[in-house]
């Protein structure tokens, strides 16, 4: 999930313009079909190394998609091709979505970020090396809550084909409640709340649960309704959508230069990883976080709530013991990457890799998923694609200024 890789700087613009856009609309200038040829071939290259089945990728630019395309297959065996509207699972960004719909919540004063979560559940939860130590809402998503995801448990929250998963709150309940079956003292950290940070999924998907309790909804419902409806993000939610099957993309993972299939599969701990959505919808969503909760006209959040969403937590004064500022920060299920250059999140999960990320301004972003397992090899590969379009994000960008001042 960090790509370190440096590739050849692309010259401005690209080829393919979003919802019928005109570069002087941007003040982009149009590329050169050389330009779109060279960004198209150093990925299907890259797609061919790393056995990469589909990949569809958006380039934003002063909170406007400028480019946007898709490449390969969405399902290989029907030719299907992969464009922006594929729906794919997308794993960790997921909590980007639970974290916006904690964020309304908030603003709707039926939570609060720093309150004892035991405020709000049916059941305890309480760390057995702290049992004094409260753990907040701030802290389930800036990943210092103390809890843990202990593999032996949380790796039968996938369920495959038809298997349906078991509900939520129960899985929840019977992680931390002293009787549950899961429960154990190993499902957390010997570390006082907020004082050591460690990435947990069952952590996020406790604070959807928490969300869902508080609005009295389910957060595919909540979320539909105050995000994805309002952004017209209409192949979107933790549910499966109702979309064409052509639509949705099969996942893979590659095998002896062989693509072979995933089963369909949904995860217990959803708000953590479980939302599909394309590339054309998170666009919108991520315009909306950049653009001050708001994305040609509608808004999803306040400028306020959206400030202390995306805003890093961590300061010298303030910060878990084991982070070094210049390397790691936090917002609210938002991250920094590349020693704190770049933020956003990125999710991987079985046949799937997925970035969304934006520079410090908020100027570019880029997003990109395929729907294929990577090894390490795949992942220098889809590295590679990922810094090609950060730099034509950034070339798209002095493009755009040396136009307006013309």
């Amino acid at each position: 999930m960090r790509f370190k890789h440096t590739l050849m700087a692309m010259a401005a613009a690209a080829s393919l313009l979003f919802s019928g856009q005109v570069a002087a609309a941007n003040q982009v200038p149009s590329p050169t079909a050389s330009e779109g040829d060279s960004i198209d071939t150093l990925i299907t290259q890259r797609m061919g190394e790393a056995g990469m089945v589909g990949v569809g990728a958006a380039i934003i630019v002063d909170r406007k998609v400028v480019w946007i395309k898709g490449y390969g297959f969405a399902d290989k065996a029907q030719s299907i091709p992969f464009t922006p509207h594929t729906v794919m699972n997308i794993a960790s960004i997921s909590k980007t979505f639970t974290g916006v719909a904690l964020m309304r919540a908030v603003e709707e004063g039926k939570l609060s970020l720093d309150a004892d979560i035991n405020t709000y559940l049916p059941f305890k939860v309480v760390n057995p090396y702290f049992p004094d130590a409260r753990i907040t809402l701030r802290q389930l998503a800036t990943h210092t809550s103390g809890i843990t995801d202990r593999w032996s448990v949380f790796e039968s929250t996938y369920h495959y084909g038809d298997n349906s998963p078991e509900p939520l709150g129960e899985f929840l309940k019977n992680y931390f409640a002293s009787d549950g079956k899961n429960y154990a003292k190993d499902n957390f950290l010997k570390f006082k709340p907020g004082t050591h940070r460690e990435y947990s999924n069952i952590a996020a998907g406790l604070a959807g649960y928490i969300v869902e309790i508080a609005v009295g909804e389910k957060l595919d419902a909540y979320a539909k309704r105050g995000i994805f409806a309002p952004l017209k993000m209409d192949d979107t939610g933790w549910l499966p959508p109702k979309i064409a099957p052509a639509n949705q993309a099969k996942l893979y993972f590659s095998q002896f230069d062989l693509a072979v299939p995933i089963q369909p599969y949904r995860d217990v701990t959803y708000p953590a990883g479980g939302a599909r959505t394309s590339v054309s919808d998170l666009s919108k969503f991520f315009i909306a976080l950049l653009n001050e909760g708001e994305y040609e006209g509608t808004h999803i959040l306040q400028k306020r709530t959206v400030d202390e969403m995306l805003r890093f937590e961590y300061t010298t004064a303030n910060k878990p013991e084991n982070v070094d500022l210049k390397e790691k920060n936090s917002g609210i299920f938002w991250q920094s990457k590349f020693n704190v250059t770049r933020m956003g999140h990125g999710g991987s999960d079985p046949g799937l890799k997925t970035e969304m990320l934006t520079d410090l301004s908020k100027d570019i972003g880029v997003i990109l998923f395929t729907n294929t397992s990577l090894d390490d090899q795949g992942m220098r590969a889809y590295s590679a694609i990922f810094e090609a379009l950060w730099k034509q994000a950034e070339a798209m960008k002095v493009a755009g200024k040396q136009a307006a001042t013309k």
